[in-house]
């Protein structure tokens, strides 16, 4: 039994297969959906550790799939794929939850190489360490890097897989500031070609999900010019 499943979405069935081959070359269990809707009745949160999405997809697109699974709670790890590399549908797959975006054509030891780097941060961000236990208090919001998951003023959402990286880093150096060539680095990896403006999109995102006033955030502060720094109590 594959110690990781991977659900591929792909309409297009000569990728799906080729996807799936592939993928189970390298140890991985795959189960295949050809549209939206087939991916979100068939979802199994206790066995699908990984989504590959296409965006363009029949009825329900891939962002609206993701949109749904993180209203539900669920915490899976989605990489979307895309036949254009446009910035704006980069942001919209941030902005609903995704951990990676990856535009077609792409090359197929890249993608494994995102898949493994998804895999990477879980297992990071999940493991306890010395400063935490997997849940912290950051002002009168909660995070809980074992679920996923934060709570403010009431109301828990979904974390991805990098959301919740990008917070235990800065949770770890609170008080310090914490460049974006170093989160970028920490989350993304080395040789990852993420620009700045991507980690200031995560962070706004993140900001709207733990400040009480996201307009006027007060724990993960922005040192012009250089990074963020978190401050856990006003």
């Amino acid at each position: 039994m594959p110690d990781r499943l991977i659900m591929v979405v792909e309409d297009d069935e000569l990728l799906s297969e080729g996807l799936k081959e592939a993928l189970e070359a390298e140890g991985y269990g795959v189960i295949l959906a050809k549209d939206g809707e087939t991916a979100l009745t068939s979802f199994n949160p206790d066995l699908v550790d990984l989504i590959i999405l296409d965006i363009m997809l029949p009825g329900i697109d891939g962002f609206s799939v993701c949109e749904q699974l993180r209203q539900q709670g669920h915490k899976v790890a989605i990489l979307f794929l895309s036949a254009k590399d446009a910035y704006d549908d980069r942001i919209r797959g941030i902005e609903t939850g995704g951990d990676d975006y990856l535009p077609k054509p792409f090359n197929l030891d890249e993608l494994l190489a995102r898949i493994r780097a998804i895999f990477r941060r879980i297992e990071w961000v999940s493991a306890p360490s010395e400063e935490t236990s997997g849940w912290v208090a950051i002002g009168m919001a909660g995070v809980d890097f074992r679920s996923f998951s934060a709570t403010c003023a009431g109301k828990r959402s979904a974390l991805s897989a990098k959301e919740c990286a990008i917070l235990k880093l800065l949770y770890l150096n609170h008080g310090k500031v914490v460049t974006r060539e170093r989160i970028i680095q920490a989350v993304w990896g080395a040789g990852a070609t993420p620009t700045t403006r991507t980690v200031d999109n995560f962070i706004v995102r993140l900001r709207k999900l733990i400040e009480p006033d996201p307009n006027r955030p007060k724990h993960i502060r922005t040192v012009r010019g250089v990074g963020y720094r978190l401050k856990l109590y006003l």
